[in-house]
């Protein structure tokens, strides 16, 4: 039972570095003032173009940089039309998403039967995979991403928390009028903190694709991890900190969840959930039952003040206009 429980763990480690990665980006596009529910469309996009180039080239890391690049230009349609075009931010998102996931699937036709991709390096951390427990879940053959992921998770926070660009993130994303006053340029920041965001959400479509998941794609490679990294932002209240966390447990409750439609044995007896439709079906829906929960209670103006959401979040900024 104990080795079960590792593994899960161990599992769910490598796929909440996605959540991760995507969670992060959302963050900081966020913590600017500017909502993008499109994070399941640019991670499409990103492990469609990773994929795409790690086949053609032979070359994982290239795959990864034109994933990023893919994500972050996607995520400029949906900085256009609410940053200049003033456009709400939530119908903008939702559309991001449908052209993110069209766009993959057309220029990713055929990549499922593109053959062998090269993917990105496995290996353990010695000594660390040593201590018992802990370094079998954490430091036992993993994807480098996921020891990419340990490394990002601090630099992120620090540089929200500490650093004078980080002061200027959260500056404008409070009270941009001020920031402004300031002689901070509020749409350049916002504009490149989407983009920022749009990058990490590719890259995490990229580690799914050449990593997580490897050798593989379609509309499936995402799995509604999109729009959980939506809702983890929330439940993580913009902290990068709180959303490793969140990424992890939840990375874990999808390993168990693959485990309790598998046929094998679960904890050391006999799997009652093995060919039940019925689960299947209400399990597939939890990602998104999960984002309109967490949206629908971050969206009442007191729960925002109480979990410490950015005070202009969704809130179209114009230069002159009081009250901002």
């Amino acid at each position: 039972m104990m080795l079960d429980v590792i593994v899960i763990l161990q599992a769910g480690v490598a796929t909440g570095t996605v959540l991760l990665f995507a969670t992060i980006g959302e963050i900081y596009a966020q913590r600017s003032g500017v909502m993008n529910l499109g994070v399941e469309g640019m991670m499409l996009i990103g492990a469609m173009a990773a994929f795409s180039v790690a086949v053609t080239t032979g070359n994982p890391w290239l795959g990864l940089v034109v994933a990023m690049i893919a994500g972050g230009l996607l995520s400029q349609i949906h900085a256009f039309i609410t940053i200049t075009l003033h456009a709400d931010q939530v119908v903008s998102g939702l559309a991001l998403t449908f052209v993110g996931t069209g766009l993959s699937l057309v220029l990713g036709e055929g990549l499922s039967k593109a053959g062998t991709v090269a993917l990105l390096p496995n290996f353990s951390i010695p000594l660390l995979e040593q201590i018992p427990i802990l370094g079998a879940i954490f430091f036992s053959n993993h994807s480098v991403m996921v020891y990419i992921g340990y490394i990002f998770v601090p630099i992120a926070w620090y540089y929200i928390n500490k650093t004078r660009p980080g002061m200027h993130l959260r500056a404008v994303g409070e009270y941009p009028a001020a920031a402004d006053s300031l002689g901070i340029k509020v749409y350049r920041l916002r504009y490149l903190y989407v983009f920022v965001g749009g990058m990490l959400a590719g890259l995490a479509g990229g580690t799914i694709s050449l990593a997580i998941s490897p050798g593989w794609f379609s509309e499936l490679t995402t799995s509604g991890q999109g729009w959980i990294a939506v809702g983890l932002v929330i439940f993580a209240q913009w902290n990068p900190v709180r959303a490793a966390a969140g990424s992890y447990i939840f990375g874990a409750l999808r390993r168990l969840v693959l485990d309790i439609q598998g046929p094998a044995l679960l904890f050391g007896l006999e799997n009652p959930f093995y060919y039940n439709p019925y689960l299947g079906f209400f399990l597939q829906m939890i990602p998104y039952a999960f984002t309109i929960i967490v949206l629908v209670i971050g969206s009442q103006e007191a729960n925002r003040k109480r979990i410490g959401a950015p005070a202009a979040l969704g809130l179209p900024y114009i230069r002159g206009e009081r009250g901002q």
